[in-house]
């Protein structure tokens, strides 16, 4: 590299990381610019949270098994690394998931998005709503929107417009495989702020979803064309397989793995100060690191603080592997959702190898069971075979479950889940603000910023290369 080139340093070498590396490298290829990235990950391995396990012909997703297919920058990053043809999509035959209701697991409901009812007679015929919970739920055709635009918790804007009810027994299920948090502490604005959008623009949530606000189904006609048919994609060889991808196309880049960051330090562009005491000299910094990690790097900007607000939940999920000639159970839909009251341990189960074929060889059947959520996180003192005898009980009392599997895998997700305090969005324009004036040419992105989907992480970190590049 010449002197004249500007030096770059990624902190972090999760999705968000590598994609900012990735796009930071091909727009100052563009651009003619020498670019030196140093990209700085504290774990032995790259990808963050996406983490695929292949063995004995299974595919085990230690993190999310799955990406958003309508949240194009994901399939954009696809097709850019050439990986449109190892794109699968969930099984078309598996549509319906259930939901725990009193011990029995009741199907959800045709025309139910993210808990909002779009047909009436679906939500007229459920079991998993009470007469009164429906009657409940009806009023949000009458009742006014609320005024303003002011945030507020994601649940107590569900239970304001359908009830109690439906946010107990339906939202807050639905939405745990996604924050795993507590409703009534998450922003709305920072979560869902179609929803709010919908009540200013059509007064009702029902009447808004009935008439498609809320929901892009399309996807622009250049993507793949599995993308217009499944809501949810992933790839043939699991989710690692884009990280790998990613790290083949990085070859230049230098990665210094084993260690995290002490301190950046400002002194004639920046110091990145390693655990070990390496010093990386920087002219810009994208952080992608969590955000009580970015909270005490930058402790200096007064705002910072309010980093520390975003607390992160820690989850575990567990596979079972088993032979079908094991099992007296078949395996229709997706799985089911279990809400907080019903009193179990596991939140959720995957019946993995019937909503993606590839999982499981021909004669097994691989289920995914989830652990923790905002508010339970003891499950942390539990050892992994407490897990495993908890889940297998759990699936025992719902589904009949009593055979042994194959074998288990347990991934803890540790300080995974981010949670978006109310004024989430309006603290983090303070925070990105404040941190331009005091260190310019320093970017965040990442899950515990701005979208916590896999494909929010990919438009983070393409967001932050070209801020970067048009400042350098």
């Amino acid at each position: 590299m010449k002197k004249s080139s500007k030096k770059v340093v990624i902190l972090g070498g999760g999705i968000s990381g590598l994609s900012a590396a990735f796009y930071v490298k091909k727009l100052a290829e563009e651009k003619q610019m020498e670019v030196e990235i140093t990209l700085v990950e504290k774990s032995d391995r790259l990808g963050g949270k996406l983490h695929t396990i292949r063995q004995h012909d299974f595919l085990i997703e230690k993190g999310p098994d799955a990406f958003l297919a309508r949240k194009t920058a994901m399939l954009e990053l696809t097709m850019e690394l050439g990986l449109e043809a190892e794109l699968v999509s969930t099984n078309p035959k598996a549509k319906s998931a259930s939901i725990l209701h009193k011990g029995k697991l009741h199907t959800m409901p045709m025309g139910f998005i993210l808990g909002i009812p779009t047909k009436l007679t679906p939500f007229i015929r459920t079991g998993l709503i009470s007469p009164l919970g429906k009657a409940r739920a009806a009023l949000d055709l009458i009742l006014p929107a609320k005024q303003g635009d002011m945030d507020e918790s994601l649940g107590d804007f569900i239970k304001r417009r359908l009830g109690k009810e439906v946010l107990d027994q339906i939202t807050e299920p639905l939405l745990s495989g996604i924050y795993a948090g507590d409703t009534y502490s998450l922003s709305l604005m920072s979560t869902f702020p179609q929803f709010k959008q919908m009540e200013q623009k059509h007064r009702s949530l029902i009447i808004g979803m009935a008439k498609g606000a809320g929901r892009k189904t399309g996807v622009p006609n250049q993507l793949p064309e599995i993308a217009k048919k499944s809501m949810f994609l992933s790839y043939r060889q699991g989710l690692s397989t884009i990280v790998e991808r990613l790290k083949e196309r990085l070859h230049t880049v230098h990665f210094v793995m084993g260690q995290g960051v002490a301190e950046v330090r400002k002194e004639d562009g920046y110091q990145v100060v390693l655990d070990h005491g390496q010093v990386i000299d920087a002219d810009a910094v994208i952080c992608a690191v969590p955000a009580f990690e970015a909270a005490k790097l930058f402790s200096g900007v007064a705002s910072a603080g309010l980093l520390n607000q975003i607390s992160y939940v820690s989850v575990a999920n567990i596979a079972l592997a088993y032979k079908n000639t094991e099992l007296n159970l078949s395996f229709e839909g997706t799985g089911f959702l279990v809400p907080r009251k019903e009193g179990k341990r596991i939140t959720a189960c995957t019946w993995s190898s019937t909503k993606w074929s590839h999982t499981a060889p021909a004669g097994y059947t691989l289920l995914r069971t989830y652990i923790g959520h905002a508010g339970a996180q003891e499950w942390m003192q539990m050892t992994d075979a407490e897990l495993v005898d908890a889940a297998r009980k759990d699936l025992k009392d719902l589904m009949g479950l009593k055979a042994e599997p194959e074998f288990v895998e347990v991934s803890r997700c540790n300080e995974s889940m981010p949670q978006y305090p109310i004024g989430h969005k309006e603290h983090m324009a303070k925070v990105r603000y404040d941190l331009s004036q005091h260190f310019p040419n320093v970017f965040l992105c990442g899950a515990g910023y701005g979208g916590v989907g896999i494909p929010d992480c990919v438009a983070q970190g393409k967001d932050a290369a070209e801020q970067l590049i048009s400042a350098l």
